[in-house]
């Protein structure tokens, strides 16, 4: 017990009954779990052989098996230290002949349940343009995850077409499994469920096991793990259950908050224990933290504190633009660094994997080393070497990786023989692949093939025209996407993963939209050569002292010195989906996401904004996020130099409210507001910007606290842009 605090111990000795640990972030959750094992084993008597400790991941799991065996000592090996699949898996292979299936049975990964989806929907004539195969396995996980077998599904997919074709290819995606012999991950949870319903005996003797269990992140659990857990630990109850309901963020992944929120409800003796005092974080952080989940509805009533010093105030920026933003953060990334402070003390954290690209840029451009953590670098990644690859193409076909890599990209049927016997062709006459391509016809053993090849080279042809026939690079890359289908094919994808692709290929038209703006003479070869001098990044071992870059998600459960949290604007955090939302919870999430963020950080926090951000090739202006405006004034600091200045906007006294001692004024304690009689133009008007020049307006909408106009400008490299009618400072033109 030496080395706990109060709670930490009353939490290790609470081990009879249900139990539900309320770990804050940094507050020692692992260290409780830890000692609570020993503390069953060496002082309650336990025997290690009934204890179950339950993580997310297997790394979680394996440092926990550590802690444990250097703790515990002999016989910590009898301890049940596992994830919630490899648990099911190990049920499973003994038992699963009751459900039949042979014990020998294989798991599906992603691409092996990607064929088996592919056939059935060839099976069953279902036109996979319609129904992608990933957005119908997306569909089947959610059942899946609800616990909905393929007759449920189908019963309530009654009078909706779509769903009743998702329904038929569920029943003959199971049918197909198990004809296999085979699970994939969904199944693992789903099938260990069904086995302890149908067969109690079984239930029973991992009941008589399991005597204690403990759940660690309980706030990720989805409902099948839920249920899971209540049938392991009907029987004995003794179930600790740790978590944050304000560190919920996984939703998009199936995690239900209300399973930590219910706790209470579901197991009426439960004891709950708040674990509030934080061992990572300086004082202001923490309030900082504490004064924005504050302003959640239907959490649980706590507050973090530390021992620690106050410590430097949280940072705030506000700059003129996204390039702005990366430029002052990694100005002091190299200053912090000059003083004495490693890279490896430094992360940057955003709201979406697409505003990596600017950071990678500009920490490129200063020599600064930097690795991203939960995703490629950006000019790495899948979807934008596919396009560039076009690009690529486009201004030099003799670039036989690029053809090689977009021939068949979106798939056209063009298969690897095909190209085989392009290739052979082409070493054969001594010419490149593009012109061997475009020579189709005349290869011998194509057959249908040489017509796909000509629908393929036709289209590399139309682009070229555009090319030469002065098309702006904006326009060919929208080209790009929609003649090939590449956008129209992620689209009807419609999952998580597809949506984030299609968020890094509004980022490229970003880059593109924006190397236009700044060169004199763009043209695609200087452009491919811009970025061919960024993207030319070493690997970077893992001792390398190194800047981190990932995402608010990613950083969940990490720690640094120093954090910055880039793009703090209302659109973009929260998000602009999570605003339009009709989920009630959905900017709760958000905020939740936000505090994980603040919580990360040690020692200093840095957060910024810009005015205007280009998102999509198009100018926006947001207003700063209201999660910066929720951190208590006392605790943050504004800076800025010139136009940066947060003076500089127009301001309304507002008093939001803060619950316990973190009630303070609202950080500018004003808001944004346009009214009617100060906008003295219509749709119609001619007005004139500071940057853009003149246009006509073509939209003005009110919104809560602003107007939005939509204006065309004359200048064709600016065209169309929507802002913000206190941002815009649009002059009408007599």
């Amino acid at each position: 017990m030496n080395g706990l605090n109060n709670k930490q111990s009353e939490a290790v000795i609470q081990t009879e009954g249900p139990v539900l640990l309320l770990a804050g972030a940094g507050s020692g959750k692992t260290r409780v779990l830890t000692h609570r094992i020993a503390y069953l084993i060496e002082e309650k008597g336990v025997d290690p052989y009934n204890i179950l400790a339950i993580t997310f991941t297997n790394k979680a799991a394996g440092e926990m098996r550590e802690r444990v065996d250097m703790i515990v000592g002999h016989g910590a090996g009898r301890v049940w230290v596992s994830t919630f699949h490899a648990l099911c898996v190990r049920i499973l292979r003994r038992y699963i002949d009751r459900l039949g299936y042979e014990s020998s049975f294989t798991i599906y990964d992603a691409d092996d349940q990607k064929a088996a989806i592919k056939a059935c929907l060839k099976k069953l004539n279902i036109d996979s343009k319609q129904y992608p195969e990933k957005m119908v396995l997306h569909e089947i996980s959610k059942a899946k995850e609800q616990f909905i077998a393929p007759y449920e599904y189908d019963r309530e997919a009654s009078g909706n077409y779509r769903k009743m074709q998702i329904a038929r290819v569920y029943t003959e995606y199971q049918k197909r499994l198990k004809q296999s012999n085979a699970l994939d991950f969904d199944d693992l949870l789903y099938k260990t469920v069904e086995l302890f319903q149908f067969h109690p005996d079984i239930l029973d003797s991992y009941q008589e096991r399991f005597k204690y269990i403990m759940i660690d992140e309980y706030q990720d659990t989805n409902h099948i793990q839920f249920l899971l857990v209540k049938l392991l630990a009907s029987k004995y109850r003794n179930l600790c259950v740790v978590g944050d309901d304000d560190q919920s963020i996984y939703k998009f992944r199936g995690a239900n908050i209300f399973n930590i929120l219910n706790f209470e409800k579901e197991y009426t003796e439960a004891k709950v224990i708040k674990l509030e005092q934080n061992y990572r974080s300086t004082g202001n952080i923490l309030k900082a933290a504490n004064g924005v989940i504050s302003n959640n509805e239907g959490r649980k009533d706590k507050a973090l504190w530390t021992e620690k010093n106050d410590g430097d105030k949280v940072t705030f920026n506000l700059y003129d633009t996204e390039y702005q933003e990366a430029d002052g953060v990694v100005s002091e990334i190299k200053k912090l660094h000059e003083d004495g402070r490693p890279y490896h003390h430094f992360a940057i954290l955003y709201r979406t994997n697409a505003q990596s690209r600017i950071f990678e840029e500009k920490l490129m451009l200063r020599n600064i080393p930097y690795r991203i953590i939960g995703g490629q670098n950006f000019y790495g990644r899948k979807e934008i070497k596919d396009i560039i690859s076009y690009l690529k193409v486009i201004d030099n076909g003799q670039d036989e990786i690029a053809v090689r890599r977009i021939i068949n990209v979106p798939k056209r049927g063009i298969g690897d023989t095909s190209v085989s016997k392009v290739i052979a062709y082409a070493d054969t006459y001594d010419m490149s692949l593009i012109d061997a391509l475009y020579d189709a016809s005349n290869i011998p053993g194509l057959s249908r093939a040489a017509a796909k090849i000509e629908t393929f080279t036709d289209l590399i042809s139309e682009f070229r025209d555009y090319v030469e026939e002065g098309m702006s690079l904006a326009d060919l890359y929208d080209a790009i996407l929609d003649r090939t289908g590449y956008m129209a094919e992620l689209v009807a994808e419609n999952t998580d993963e597809a949506s984030v692709r299609i968020e890094n290929l509004n980022e490229l038209k970003n880059k593109i939209v924006t190397y236009t703006e700044e060169t004199e003479q763009p043209t695609l070869s200087g452009l491919l050569e811009e970025i061919a001098l960024v993207a030319e990044v070493d690997s970077l071992s893992e001792n390398e002292d190194v800047v981190l870059l990932m995402t608010l998600h990613s950083a969940k459960g990490l720690e640094f010195p120093c954090v910055f949290m880039g793009g703090m604007e209302d659109r973009l955090f929260p998000s602009g989906m999570a605003l339009n939302s009709d989920d009630e919870d959905a900017v709760n999430e958000e905020r939740r996401l936000c505090y994980v963020g603040i919580t990360r950080a040690q020692e200093k926090l840095y957060l910024s904004a810009s005015r205007q951000r280009m998102l999509n090739g198009s100018t926006n202006y947001n207003p700063i996020s209201r999660f910066v405006k929720e951190i208590p004034t006392d605790v943050i600091a504004m800076n800025g130099n010139g136009a940066h200045a947060i003076k500089k906007q127009s301001v309304k006294e507002e008093i939001p409210t803060y619950n316990k001692t973190f009630a303070k004024k609202p950080v500018f304690g004003k808001e944004f507001k346009v009214t009617q009689a100060e906008i003295d133009y219509k749709v119609g008007d001619r007005v004139s910007h500071v940057k853009f020049g003149e246009g006509i307006v073509i939209g003005l909408t009110k919104s809560a606290k602003d107007y939005e106009v939509k204006v065309s400008f004359d200048k064709k490299e600016y065209g169309i842009k929507n802002m913000f009618a206190s941002f815009a400072k649009l002059k009408k033109i007599n």
